[in-house]
């Protein structure tokens, strides 16, 4: 992936753990999180949408901030890291959820479901990393 091999071309040298695992899923998240708030806007059941719009919509916002934080390695912090990625687990996990609940019906959300498990899944391997610096 784009993320891996930039990463490979830093000036500090390869950068180890799952850290270009985690920004493809972020991104991959935040694509799909928009797709969903989008196809949920189409469907006839909007009212019935409306928390799963939102969520969609903040899980898109910081998995992309989240997304861009990790990419920055020249003067990497651990602590506003760990903020950052705790709150996108976070996130990831009630956006999974409330997609869960739609996703007999629509099938959007399960995908943005399973986009949002697996992006919660990189986030905590990288925080395992950030945590043990």
């Amino acid at each position: 992936m784009l993320s891996a091999r930039m990463l490979e071309t830093h000036p500090r040298g390869p950068l180890d753990g799952p850290l270009s695992d985690a920004i493809d899923a972020l991104y991959a998240c935040a694509q799909a999180c928009t797709a969903c708030a989008d196809a949920c806007l189409g469907e006839e059941m909007l009212a019935d949408l409306r928390r799963c719009i939102t969520l969609d919509l903040t899980c898109a916002d910081i998995c992309l901030a989240t997304g861009a934080a990790l990419s920055r390695q020249t003067e990497a912090k651990g602590v506003p890291l760990r903020h950052l990625l705790e709150a996108c687990i976070e996130v990831c996990r009630v956006c999974a959820e409330e997609c869960d609940r739609h996703a007999d019906m629509h099938e959007h959300c399960q995908v943005c479901a399973g986009a949002c498990r697996a992006c919660e899944e990189k986030c905590r391997a990288v925080l395992e990393v950030v945590q043990a610096r």
